[in-house]
């Protein structure tokens, strides 16, 4: 187990108690699951059979087998359960607004979020949770919320509607009793703890976070579908490119990021990609099959790099995006580095990690140094 995370908060808080919260009007809506037909994106999902059992990661859009929806669940039980994690997200939205979140209940959640993740193994869905609220960030637009980033729009019904969202609204009940307990920490703040926290329960780097996000207020602050990448696109070395320049990323922070496929598992039925099942996922954990890109699939680790470079097991996935890190002449230079120094992989994603969590966030009291 890695060491604990670094938290370095704002120090001015404003709290809200939980009659606060009842007493909101609650917002009703209604999350539309999307069809294994629709296209791949470049994201990070989980897998898993059951509540207790293990989830895995993957950038592939619709890999997602719930860790709260079993496969035996009937489609009313899904919509209820998934109608109602949104009416709960949704109905704190209106109080929850620009607060800083309280230190003391951040380091409380966090052991929370802990307890979580050695119970239910969830780490992949957190970690995607987190990324795909930042990775709308444009930096080409000024004005918050309307440049995205991390600012939790992604808890409203128009955002997880998106594609490249399918099956995020099992983040969303994982974590709930976790927001309803802490009232005093913003939505936003609890994505990235919750993202920064998985990597690190994973075996993976300690990450050098910073709270005090505000919240988007609703459905209007959410950005429009398309702004996540994809996973077979014509030119992946040049999407890849355009997506994360578009965020400030740069080459470095694009195969450093590209290294948390070292764990998951693709599923052809959802999302195209992959194999039904291979000598590594057969028997699971969580529900058997699919296609990982690494043999421990469920270990952070620099293997992803390794098993890239040598392309000699046909049971391990390989995405065109994959690819094209040993392809591209400067990802290479990177991707060859990580695979030959695990420090130096970890290092440069614990960087990455951290500024992506950072992408558009407003924070209030305004953002500081860690020091």
């Amino acid at each position: 187990m890695a060491n604990p995370v670094s938290l370095t908060l704002n120090t001015t808080t404003t709290t809200m108690s939980s009659s606060s919260l009842r007493s909101t009007t609650t917002v009703a809506s209604r999350l539309l699951f999307s069809s294994s037909s629709s296209r791949s994106t470049l994201s990070l999902s989980a897998s898993s059979s059951s509540s207790s059992s293990p989830c895995s990661i993957s950038f592939v859009r619709s890999l997602v087998s719930s860790p709260i929806l079993s496969s035996s669940s009937s489609l009313n039980q899904k919509r209820f359960q998934v109608a109602s994690v949104n009416r709960s997200f949704n109905s704190a939205a209106a109080v929850t607004k620009c607060t800083a979140s309280d230190p003391d209940q951040l380091k409380s959640a966090r052991e929370d979020i802990k307890e979580l993740l050695n119970t239910k193994f969830c780490h992949p869905i957190l970690v995607r949770l987190g990324w795909h609220d930042a990775g709308t960030y444009n930096k080409n637009i000024k004005e918050w919320p309307q440049r995205g980033g991390a600012n939790a729009s992604l808890r409203f019904e128009i955002e997880l509607k998106h594609a490249a969202n399918a099956g995020l609204v099992n983040a969303l009940n994982l974590i709930k009793d976790i927001k309803e307990k802490y009232s005093g920490i913003t939505y936003a703040d609890l994505f990235q703890l919750a993202s920064a926290t998985a990597i690190e329960e994973a075996g993976g780097p300690k990450i050098p976070m910073k709270y005090g996000r505000v919240d988007a207020s609703g459905p209007e602050d959410c950005p429009e579908e398309g702004r996540l990448p994809d996973a077979g696109p014509p030119s992946p070395a040049n999407h890849l490119r355009e997506v994360f320049y578009r965020m400030g990323l740069d080459d470095k922070d694009i195969v450093a990021l590209s290294g948390a496929h070292t764990l998951g598992r693709s599923r052809p039925e959802r999302s195209g990609w992959g194999k039904p099942e291979t000598k590594y996922t057969k028997e699971g954990p969580g529900a058997p099959g699919g296609q990982s890109w690494t043999p421990e699939w469920l270990k952070f680790d620099n293997s992803y790099f390794k098993e890239i470079k040598e392309k000699r097991d046909e049971d391990l996935l390989v995405l065109p995006t994959d690819a094209a890190i040993f392809e591209d002449s400067s990802f290479k230079v990177y991707a060859e580095k990580y695979a030959a120094d695990q420090d130096a992989f970890f290092k440069d994603y614990a960087e990455a990690h951290a500024k992506l969590s950072n992408l558009g966030a407003k924070f209030n009291p305004p953002e500081v140094s860690s020091p």
